[in-house]
């Protein structure tokens, strides 16, 4: 098989994504050097790649908005306030609407919640056997996906958030025409404003793959989003810019993303008083990633914690299990238990 000059443009992406894929006899192809962990991660991307593509057009609408769930005046209890956000109170005796919900593990509460009117399993008013104590705050969790992509790639970490915990999910397309971060990050903004009013949470928490987190990150550090944004986790985002397939600067948004630009240069600026908590996933085997540490967050006026992913690539981060109870976990730990800087032990994918 031959290349036409047509393809050779590409050559070099190809190269970097998939880094073990038979090119053609031009491009050298060093197979004995390769690793076993390089292979196997080489291996799932292209799985993860063909499987992606299958679901692709599942998630080109947008999600349907469910209805809210609110407690009805009847429904409510004498003795319970009328505020949206009621303090904690004793355990009701059972019977109640508060007592039938169960017990959360693993999350704190900032606000006190409406977990347990957003669909938390164990909520139907059933008599529980003993009393529990209220739910703490699980805030909404906003998944926010990156370049040419839409949401059908949470399909496997929303199943294992919704299954692992009492949350209101929401996954956000923005238009693979979006040619600006900014305005990307204005419209996020209002999705998470309708968000919070739709749900009556003061708070949101935001998931966000390659791109998707450059635009939380710059929501919340340059149009005030630390005010609603409770911890941003990031998944292969190049928070300093990335100088990967230098022939992609044809369009404007992947300018943006380069070491240098403004938009990186603005992120790179004083953010005093931040409220969010950043946790950043990266991959040692990110091919997108150049260089790789592109994808930690150092900052010192946030609160920041990077977790080192070894054995998957780029598109595995928001797939696989492992990083899935890492988002998990990090989601659900106190803001007064999160640390700083790198993680001392990190994620090994076997």
């Amino acid at each position: 098989m031959k290349v036409t000059s047509a393809a050779l443009p590409f050559i070099p992406l190809c190269r970097r994504l998939l880094p073990l894929l038979p090119l053609p006899s031009i491009v050298p192809v060093k197979v004995p050097g390769v690793s076993l962990a390089l292979l196997k991660a080489t291996v799932l991307e292209i799985a993860i790649l063909t499987g992606h593509l299958i679901l692709y057009p599942s998630g080109i609408a947008q999600e349907r908005r469910a209805s809210p769930v609110k407690p009805r005046e009847s429904a409510r209890p004498p003795h319970a306030p009328a505020t949206p956000y009621p303090p904690p109170a004793p355990p009701n005796p059972p019977g109640t609407p508060e007592a039938a919900a169960p017990a959360a593990t693993g999350a704190t509460a900032e606000l006190p919640g409406t977990a347990g009117v957003l669909g938390a399993p164990g909520a139907s008013g059933a008599t529980p056997s003993a009393p529990r104590l209220p739910l703490p705050d699980r805030p909404p969790v906003v998944l926010l996906h990156g370049f040419i992509d839409n949401r059908s790639v949470f399909v496997l970490l929303r199943r294992s958030l919704a299954q692992h915990g009492a949350r209101q999910l929401v996954s956000l397309n923005y238009s693979p025409l979006t040619c600006d971060i900014r305005t990307a990050a204005e419209l996020l903004g209002r999705h998470v404003e309708e968000l919070c009013d739709r749900t009556g949470s003061g708070r949101v928490d935001i998931v966000g793959h390659s791109l998707g987190g450059l635009i939380a990150r710059y929501y919340v550090q340059r149009l005030g989003g630390d005010a609603r944004v409770r911890t941003l986790v990031t998944l292969g985002t190049p928070h300093a810019g990335t100088k990967v397939a230098p022939l992609a600067d044809a369009h404007p948004i992947v300018r943006q993303m380069r070491p240098g630009s403004p938009v990186i240069e603005e992120l790179a600026g004083p953010a005093p008083g931040c409220r969010t908590r950043f946790v950043s996933f990266w991959s040692d085997l990110d091919r997108l990633m150049d260089p790789l540490r592109t994808a930690c967050l150092d900052h010192p006026d946030l609160i920041t914690r990077n977790i080192r992913v070894s054995g998957i690539g780029h598109l595995a981060l928001p797939v696989h299990p492992a990083v899935a109870t890492g988002i998990r976990q990090a989601l659900d730990t106190p803001m007064e238990d999160t640390g700083s800087g790198d993680s001392a032990d990190g994620l090994t994918v076997a």
